[in-house]
C-alpha cells in the first residue's frame, strides 16, 4: 500500500504535498467512535495543521439504491419522508461539493444530530433541515444529493478504502513526503498522544504545537465545540473555561445548547 500505486489508479488526481504529511481520515457518519474521534481530530488541526494536509475519507456500507428522482413522489422536497441508510453519507458528500469545510461541518453536525439530539439521520427531510442550519445552499445541496458526481464521489472513496485496505472506520492513514513509502495504517480510536507521536515520526523531527486562536476564530472554524473540548485546546480546565465561555455569552456573542451530558457552544448569529 503506497500512496504511488494508488494515484496511479486513482479516478482523481491529487495535487503535490505543500505539506510533510498527508493524512487520511476513515470515517463512517453512523460510527458512535468516529463521533469520539472527532474532538482528537479538531485538536490535531488546530496544533498541526502546518504539518500536514487531511482528507476525510468515508468507510461505511452503502446498500443498493436508486437515486434517480429522488424527490419524484414528493410534493416538497425539503419535507420529504424517505429514508435509507445510505443517506448520511450521500448528504456528507453532496454538503463537500460546497467546499472541503462545508464537509467537514456537516459531519460534525450529523454526529450532533444522532447522538445528542437523538433525530433520524437516515431521513432526507433532517439532512435538508442540517444544511440549511449550516447556511449550505439547499437548492444547490438537493440538486447534489440525486446527482450521479455523489455515487461517483462515494466510489473513489470506497476504492481508496480498499487500496489502503482499511475494513473499519475510525483509521487513519498516514503517508509521509517520500512517494514511494508505504502508509503507515492507524485503526481504531487511541489517545491524542498516540497520534501526535505518529505524527512526529512521520515527520522525522520535533514538532511543536501551534497557540490556538482566539475564541472568536475558532469557533469561525468550527460550527459547535463541547466545553471539555475547548478547555483541551487552550489547556485549561473545564471550570475556567465554562467560565470564560458564560462571558461570552452575557455579551451574545455564543449561544449555549446544554443536552444531558454534555453542552455545546456555538457562534450567536
Amino acid at each position: 500500500m503506497n500512496r504511488n500505486t494508488i494515484m496511479e489508479n486513482s479516478v482523481t488526481s491529487s495535487a503535490p504535498l505543500s505539506k510533510p504529511i498527508e493524512i487520511y481520515a476513515f470515517v463512517d457518519p453512523l460510527c458512535s467512535k468516529c463521533w469520539s474521534l472527532q474532538p482528537l481530530l479538531r485538536k490535531l488541526q488546530v496544533e498541526y495543521e502546518r504539518y500536514f494536509t487531511l482528507r476525510i475519507v468515508l468507510r461505511t456500507s452503502l446498500p443498493k439504491m436508486n437515486l434517480t428522482n429522488l424527490s419524484s413522489n414528493c410534493e416538497d422536497v425539503k419535507s420529504c419522508d424517505k429514508t435509507h441508510a445510505s443517506f448520511p453519507s450521500i448528504a456528507m458528500k453532496a454538503a463537500e461539493f460546497q467546499g472541503k469545510r462545508a464537509g467537514f461541518r456537516f459531519l460534525s453536525k450529523l454526529f450532533e444530530y444522532t447522538y445528542l439530539k437523538s433525530r433520524n439521520v437516515l431521513s432526507f427531510s433532517v439532512l435538508v433541515e442540517i444544511a440549511e442550519k449550516l447556511g449550505l445552499d439547499v437548492d444547490e445541496f438537493i440538486l447534489d444529493f440525486s446527482s450521479h458526481n455523489v455515487l461517483r464521489s462515494l466510489q473513489v472513496d470506497l476504492y481508496l478504502a480498499n487500496e489502503m485496505e482499511v475494513d473499519d472506520a475510525p483509521s487513519f492513514v498516514f503517508f509521509n513526503e517520500n512517494i514511494e513509502d508505504e502508509g503507515l495504517k492507524v485503526n481504531g480510536l487511541h489517545s491524542y498522544e498516540i497520534y501526535e507521536q505518529i505524527l512526529e515520526e512521520m515527520v522525522g523531527y520535533p514538532i511543536n504545537p501551534d497557540a490556538p486562536p482566539p475564541l472568536d476564530d475558532l469557533f469561525k472554524r468550527f460550527d459547535s465545540l463541547a466545553t471539555k473540548e475547548i478547555a483541551e485546546i487552550y489547556h485549561i480546565s473545564e471550570k475556567s473555561a465554562e467560565r470564560e465561555l458564560k462571558k461570552q455569552l452575557l455579551m451574545q456573542n455564543l449561544e449555549r445548547q446544554p443536552f444531558n451530558n454534555i453542552t455545546l457552544w456555538r457562534k450567536r448569529k
